[in-house]
């Protein structure tokens, strides 16, 4: 009996080690474990019956089984060493960096369309010898309105969905119309020539013309003997170099509570020369600002003499101008944060 269990174990460690040199993944290994050293491997199965044998039996015989089955834990530790150790370098090969390769290059952010159209317009003007002016986002009711000639009871408040922040004095500001006075106060009645870009707010719907808050461009100008000649002088030469074409320019009577007269300003469709097309819906002229000589009582109101003085005004919004100029058919793309649409203006 004695020799028939040890020839047993013997067989059992020559196959288990055999079987051991082809496990070449850890998950393998561990079933091999399972498979001679789990609790119903030969091995056990051999300890476990050493109670039946003979007294003379037992030593030689659980010695035995002892030693295959130490034998079989080592090379189970070393096999385990030797196939992490494979895995460990095949991981640090496929992860190696050759550090003679060039680098990757780090991209590079780009100014927002709204930003690039803003500062076009913004070196227009300047060159024509035109400050840049800012003002307060949080206005106050007297320079939005009141200062403008749009008294409380003044049905042209319905014209702007106001965003009132402490009703009915503080509100954020409609348009950049407010820095037109202060601007004036400032000056103390003197010549004053200013741009005022800036954000405005309004409780409006969103659509693809339309935006709760969007930018706009406010410009001034007061002096001795402005007119109509001068605000057409003027914004025909700001078109002509924003569109880098001859373009012509149309005015068509419009109201608007600050200015006196008041217009709208159009220029003929830069894509098909006024003939008509997609972008001018067939009409050849595109709207792109309102416009109007100062009304006489804004001048008295900001410190004036009308019969002096006299001024012009313009406002135009630069997302509707940047939609024009580079054929953009929705606004709210301008705040989408698509890196798609905004990384054409890089």
């Amino acid at each position: 009996m004695t020799n028939d269990l040890i020839t047993r174990l013997e067989s059992i460690l020559s196959e288990a080690t055999t079987e051991l040199e082809n496990v070449q993944d850890l998950e393998t290994l561990e079933r091999w474990r399972l498979t001679y050293l789990g609790r119903s491997a030969p091995v056990a199965d051999v300890l476990k019956g050493l109670g039946s044998l003979p007294a003379e039996e037992r030593r030689p015989t659980g010695q035995r089984a002892n030693e295959v089955k130490q034998t079989l834990e080592s090379v189970l530790e070393a096999r385990r060493e030797s196939l992490k150790s494979s895995e460990w370098e095949r991981a640090l090969e496929l992860d190696r960096v050759d550090v003679t390769l060039p680098g990757r290059p780090t991209g590079l952010g780009g100014l927002h369309p709204t930003t690039l159209i803003l500062q076009q317009i913004s070196e227009i003007f300047t060159g024509m010898g035109y400050q840049i002016v800012e003002g307060p986002e949080v206005e106050r009711d007297y320079y939005n309105f009141e200062a403008l000639n749009i008294p409380p009871d003044h049905p042209a408040r319905d014209m702007w969905d106001t965003f009132y922040i402490s009703p009915p004095e503080v509100l954020l500001r409609t348009h950049t119309s407010p820095m037109q006075v202060r601007t004036m106060e400032q000056a103390g009645g003197q010549p004053v020539r200013v741009i005022v870009p800036g954000r405005c707010y309004r409780y409006e719907a969103q659509d693809a013309s339309h935006e709760w808050m969007f930018y706009q461009v406010e410009g001034l100008a007061v002096a001795e003997g402005l007119t109509m000649a001068d605000l057409k002088g003027t914004l025909g030469a700001f078109v002509r170099q924003l569109f880098g074409r001859d373009l012509q320019i149309r005015f068509r009577c419009d109201y608007f509570p600050f200015v006196e007269p008041g217009v709208d300003m159009s220029i003929s469709c830069h894509v098909c020369g006024g003939s008509g097309c997609r972008v001018c819906k067939g009409g050849g002229w595109i709207e792109i600002m309102g416009a109007g000589m100062v009304h006489p009582r804004v001048l008295e109101m900001a410190g004036y003499d009308p019969d002096r003085y006299s001024g012009f005004a313009f406002g135009m919004g630069p997302e509707r101008i940047a939609m024009i100029k580079y054929g953009i058919p929705d606004i709210r793309l301008f705040y989408g944060n698509d890196l798609r649409f905004l990384q054409q203006f890089n």
